[in-house]
């Protein structure tokens, strides 16, 4: 069994949690308060700030130039794309780019993007991978459960949202941290490969605790 579908398989439980999740299902067929929402994507911004900074790491522990390239391309599409996409979305909802900008992370957004910072730095090529794959892979996965269900026509923009994480683009970028991570774990060795599961573990809670902190507005 590939990496991927190991420690997939191992964790379904947090990942149905995931798809469970009062967040996701309030997205998910129009319910959730717009509160939250609102929440969510103030405190996403200043996660993605952080996972820029993880992704210029990763691209320079990439062993190979493939790799580096496409990571160094992944920054550049976060910070001069994704990010200018998510000011404009965030207007959608009446949020400025002062919001933005002023927004205080809320501890878990701390805590989360500490771990990927800690990882980035101090854990190896392959830790650092694994601490990627419950975003990466998690909101795709998000997407095609929410999208299988059937988009909310009730709210066009959680319907939007549902189709940022379907997009092809969005796809092949799952695909391709999937198979990096699969190809890593199948050349480490089982000290390593633990290693990578552990933070595979973390980032997904960590994942779940972020969606736990939309839902319940938490804040300092």
């Amino acid at each position: 069994m590939g990496f991927v579908s190991d420690v997939e398989t191992e964790h379904r439980a947090i990942r149905d949690s995931i798809l469970g999740h009062p967040f996701i299902v309030g997205v998910g067929n129009g319910t959730l308060n717009v509160k939250n929402f609102k929440h969510y994507v103030l405190q996403d911004y200043v996660y993605l700030i952080d996972y820029s900074r993880v992704l210029a790491v990763a691209s320079a522990k990439a062993p190979d130039l493939d790799t580096m390239s496409w990571f160094a391309s992944l920054l550049d599409e976060t910070l001069n794309i994704e990010m200018d996409l998510h000011r404009k979305y965030c207007q959608e909802f009446g949020i400025t780019i002062s919001d933005l900008e002023q927004t205080v992370a809320s501890p878990t957004t701390i805590a989360y993007t500490s771990f990927l910072l800690k990882t980035a730095y101090h854990g190896t090529f392959g830790e650092l991978v694994a601490a990627l794959l419950p975003c990466q892979l998690g909101y795709w996965e998000i997407g095609e459960h929410l999208s299988t269900l059937g988009k909310p026509r009730n709210a066009p923009l959680y319907s939007q949202w549902i189709d940022m994480y379907t997009s092809v683009e969005f796809g092949e970028l799952a695909a391709t941290i999937r198979g990096l991570a699969d190809n890593l774990g199948d050349l480490v060795g089982a000290e390593e490969r633990s290693r990578m599961k552990e933070s595979y573990l973390a980032s997904l809670r960590f994942e779940h605790l972020f969606w736990d902190m939309a839902y319940n507005l938490e804040q300092w």
